[in-house]
């Protein structure tokens, strides 16, 4: 099968690769998936670049323990492992491969087939697209755990998305809306139209205005970006309010490990971490709010796979709109 591999770090237009790899086998309990639509994510950008350069002491010092980078599947099923049940060839479903950050041999999907474990695969609603559903997938999860399971949003309850025109803010924008919060946005110039069309109720320019020098508090605010240090956004929390810093940060060695580090640890009934939890429930829960309409998956652009390294560069401009899909 035609796969992207990867053997050294670098810039993604150099080092992801069109190969060929065998295709692989369903073990117990795991599906095989024809790979129709795929997207890209913050762990498909470190895995590549090895940046923060601090992460290449844990997964890899010249490069990732595993050659295919990506996580989010949607597709058709073509074959199942023994004990599956739920799922038969043909069906078109959609989840993710995750099973935690860059494990060796770790399942990749920029690639025409991948195995996925039956308990992070879902049926694909029918009215949502394969690329739409490969989009929703880490970004539409992470925002739903984050806000929904972590910060526990109430209706009335106001919220701050720090950029809100990427992959994880378009849909913590929607999230946090069908949840019954009052949202703020943050975004670039370019961006405000997008955002107030996704439901935000205000939304800020921070080419023109800091939100950390505004009087509105909020309770809950989810950092996607990290360009203040989070003892200074914390400051635009009420007394009970919660943030929820999601970013690896800018800097090339740590990136926003240190910041992130002493908040979990000084700061821990106000900083609150989220763990990406690709489940069946998690995934039909997001299903559910595709299909209903409430969140809809903004696309900025679709690769085919052999421009995977294009797809990975695009996010590394930090200048994507929503997601960025790879189709196979």
């Amino acid at each position: 099968m035609k796969a992207i591999l990867q053997t050294v770090y670098g810039e993604p237009e150099q080092v992801l690769v069109l190969g060929e790899l065998d295709r692989p086998t369903p073990g117990n309990g795991e599906v095989l998936v024809r790979v129709l639509a795929t997207s890209v994510n913050t762990p498909d950008l470190i895995a590549t670049r090895g940046v923060p350069y601090a992460l290449r002491l844990a997964f890899g010092l010249r490069g990732p323990p595993s050659q295919v980078r990506g996580s989010d599947v949607a597709g058709v099923v073509e074959a199942v492992g023994p004990g599956v049940t739920d799922f038969a060839p043909g069906e078109a479903v959609f989840g993710s491969v995750w099973t935690g950050p860059f494990k060796e041999g770790a399942q990749g999907t920029f690639c025409e087939y991948t195995v996925v474990p039956a308990a992070q695969l879902a049926h694909k609603p029918a009215s949502v697209s394969f690329e739409q559903a490969a989009g929703a997938v880490m970004s539409g999860i992470t925002s739903l755990i984050a806000l929904r399971d972590v910060a526990q949003v109430k209706a009335g309850q106001r919220v701050l998305i720090n950029g809100a025109s990427g992959g994880l803010g378009t849909f913590a924008v929607q999230i946090a809306k069908s949840l019954g919060a009052t949202v703020t946005g943050v975004c670039s110039t370019r961006n405000v139209e997008l955002v107030r069309s996704l439901g935000a109720d205000r939304v800020i320019d921070y080419t023109q205005t800091s939100y950390l020098e505004e009087p509105e508090r909020y309770d809950v605010v989810m950092d996607n970006v990290m360009n203040h240090a989070p003892s200074a956004t914390a400051r635009v929390l009420t007394p009970s309010g919660v943030l929820l810093p999601n970013s690896i940060g800018s800097g090339k060695w740590f990136g926003a490990l240190p910041s992130v580090a002493f908040g979990a640890l000084f700061n821990s009934k106000r900083w609150r971490s989220v763990e990406y939890v690709p489940s069946r429930r998690n995934l039909e829960d997001l299903g559910a709010l595709l299909e209903s309409g409430a969140v809809k998956v903004v696309i900025d652009k679709s690769y085919a796979l052999a421009q995977a390294g294009e797809a990975v560069a695009h996010m590394v401009s930090r200048r994507a709109r929503g997601q960025i899909v790879i189709t196979a």
